[in-house]
């Protein structure tokens, strides 16, 4: 199985080699999808983690013994091409850069690979090109 999850750190455990042990105890694979550590030493971490439904479940209790806060990203984000502008409002809203602008065409590119459907390019789309769903 695979999901995408995001892990919220408060400032006692940040700098904790907690993930580590996803893969050394509990065999789980992870990709780091986006990271990062406030001035107030808060982390955020969103991982894609891929491994057996059992090794899943014993990661994530692991994880709440530390206080880390866990959320599953259930939803994906999609566009509707023929009613994207190209405007590049999205793009400086996008926490990940999954959307932004091709220089040589001035289009907007979406990558959805890196889209952790925070739902910000879909509040400020003019044309309402940005649509959200659940995955099956």
């Amino acid at each position: 199985m695979k999901k995408t999850v995001v892990l919220t750190f408060k400032e006692t455990t940040w700098d904790k080699p907690i993930v580590y042990k996803l893969i050394k105890d509990f065999d789980l694979v992870f990709n780091i999808l986006k990271a990062e550590i406030s001035p107030n030493k808060e982390g955020l971490l969103v991982l894609e983690i891929t491994g057996s439904e059992e090794a899943f479940n014993d990661g994530i209790n692991y994880l709440k013994r530390f206080d880390i806060a866990i959320t599953s990203i259930e939803k994906e984000v999609t566009r509707i091409e023929k009613k994207c502008l190209h405007c590049g409002l999205c793009t400086a809203t996008c926490p990940t850069k999954a959307l932004y602008v091709n220089r040589e065409t001035m289009e907007v590119i979406f990558d959805v690979s890196k889209c952790i459907a925070c739902d910000a390019c879909i509040k400020i789309c003019p044309p309402r090109a940005m649509k959200v769903g659940f995955r099956n």
